[in-house]
């Protein structure tokens, strides 16, 4: 068993809850995104998860047992909270060799991690000197024990552009291989990139746990694209029909609330000519922001107003 399951599982901190009754599982096999604004209870529940902390009450299982149950958890678990827990005047590999010797992993395993994150021409270097990006490619090592079930949170923060297409290709990697990945992110449009599946908090409580297609379908509105050449007559038809429409090129428009079938169809109806015609989707962005509006802790106001 290699899910992650929590369960009715509950935080408080002085009276406010920082979780709130929540439960999901994260199954083998696919990357879930973990979101929510901030002060969610993401990290919170990660924590939890690891047993960084004690739950007011619920539980989380990390692959049938609690965390501490297993006896060499970095060959369960990967996870990666604080791109800063390694100590600085350590290099690199020694970071590593400690955490190997201490769960019974074979040195060896040290240096082909450190060449997957890329930091082989760096690990005799003091982590101190290492940059955020560095230290970040230095928690995902946390592979070290070839674990079936990683917990990342913000596994992009820091990185440079080829930084973040390793992680979003790791993580596909590792979905493809059977592992159970859990994803905690605020980039959007990142997280759209490797993301199979949402988990979506809001001030503690479950939001949504959905895959991405039907999390985007649930939390958007539908519309389709349509190019003809006689766009006087079809703005006309669509019109009639009680559809909104954008122009946006010469013969372009977007429709808004209508499938590209429903505009097919009335074009065959009204006789107008269809050179192009799609669906259009909103991005994850969109729809995360559609969903948590009324859930997020902390919001700026608007320049304007300010």
């Amino acid at each position: 068993m290699t899910s992650i399951d929590v369960q009715d599982l509950t935080k408080e901190y002085g009276g406010r809850r920082a979780v709130d009754r929540l439960t999901f599982r994260v199954e083998p096999g696919r990357v879930t995104g973990f979101l929510g604004p901030n002060g969610a209870g993401k990290s919170t529940t990660m924590r939890l998860a690891l047993g960084l902390g004690r739950p007011t009450s619920g539980r989380v299982l990390i692959g049938g047992r609690p965390y501490a149950a297993h006896d060499e958890p970095l060959r369960q678990v990967g996870a990666l909270l604080d791109p800063q827990a390694a100590h600085g005047a350590r290099t690199a590999r020694d970071h590593l060799r400690v955490l190997a010797a201490a769960h019974r992993i074979p040195v060896r395993r040290v240096d082909h991690v450190l060449a997957q994150v890329g930091l082989a021409p760096v690990a005799r270097r003091r982590v101190r000197t290492y940059s955020l990006g560095m230290r970040q490619r230095l928690g995902v090592a946390a592979l070290l024990g070839d674990p079936a079930m990683i917990l990342l949170d913000e596994p992009a923060n820091g990185l440079d552009p080829e930084g973040i297409v390793w992680i979003r290709e790791l993580l596909r990697g590792l979905a493809r291989a059977g592992r159970t990945v859990l994803v905690a992110s605020h980039l959007m449009n990142e997280t759209a990139t490797f993301a199979d599946h949402l988990v979506v908090l809001g001030r503690g409580r479950l939001l949504a746990d959905a895959s991405m297609p039907d999390f985007l379908a649930a939390h958007s509105t539908p519309g389709a694209r349509v190019r003809t050449s006689e766009p006087g007559r079809l703005h006309a038809a669509l019109r009639r029909a009680g559809h909104a429409l954008t122009v946006t090129g010469d013969g372009d428009c977007t429709v808004t609330g209508a499938t590209a079938a429903d505009v097919g169809a009335l074009a065959a109806r009204a006789g107008v000519p269809v050179l192009e015609l799609g669906a259009t989707h909103a991005s994850l962005e969109e729809a995360y922001l559609a969903l948590t509006a009324a859930d997020a802790e902390f919001t700026a106001t608007p320049l304007q107003e300010a």
